[in-house]
């Protein structure tokens, strides 16, 4: 499974961005998929996560409420739109894909395919 990230950059605090995740190379709808997220000097850490069928979502609890994890099968693609951003949302964003459920999403190790990563920054 490939992916590529997209749609990162430069926002101010309190504004607005889409970051999206295209797969390819299997059925996207058997996949469970996740953002993650890296600041300078920081771990890794789970931002949110959707369900196979985009029926189940989980975030964390930094950005419940501000952010929301979406996913359009037909495109292959997952998004997460960020509101109310905050500078301490900057880090370098990443998708990853799994075959397990949503009850493990939180642990990055079941993840099986990871993106580049997108940066994005939030200015104050």
């Amino acid at each position: 499974v490939q992916l590529q990230a997209s749609g990162g950059g430069l926002v101010q605090a309190g504004g607005s961005l889409r970051l999206s995740c295209a797969a390819s190379g299997r059925t996207f709808g058997s996949l469970r998929m996740g953002w993650f997220r890296q600041a300078p000097g920081k771990e890794r850490e789970f931002v949110a996560a959707i369900s196979q069928s985009g029926a189940g979502t989980y975030y964390a609890d930094s950005v419940r409420g501000r952010f929301t994890i979406s996913r359009d099968n037909a495109k292959n693609t997952v998004y997460l739109q960020m509101n109310s951003l905050k500078p301490e949302d900057t880090a370098l964003y990443y998708c990853a894909a799994s075959v397990y459920g949503l009850g493990s999403a939180l642990q990055s190790h079941t993840y099986d395919y990871w993106g580049q990563g997108t940066q994005v920054t939030v200015s104050s």
